[in-house]
């Protein structure tokens, strides 16, 4: 059997409804908010289901 590829998480995301761009801080396995967007939005991220994550 072979070994599987490791996982390769997303680091970023975007809101495609205000722009709230955020990155993934492994120091504080969160996500963090890199550029400020709508705060009373209900953020829908830029997942299109081309993102490969092995």
């Amino acid at each position: 059997m072979s070994e599987s590829e490791p996982l390769s998480p997303p680091q970023e995301r975007e809101c495609v409804l205000c722009g709230r761009q955020d990155v993934w801080s492994d120091e504080d396995t969160n996500w963090r908010i890199a550029h400020e967007g709508e705060a009373h939005c209900i953020h829908e991220w830029d997942i299109n289901g081309t993102y490969n994550p092995f």
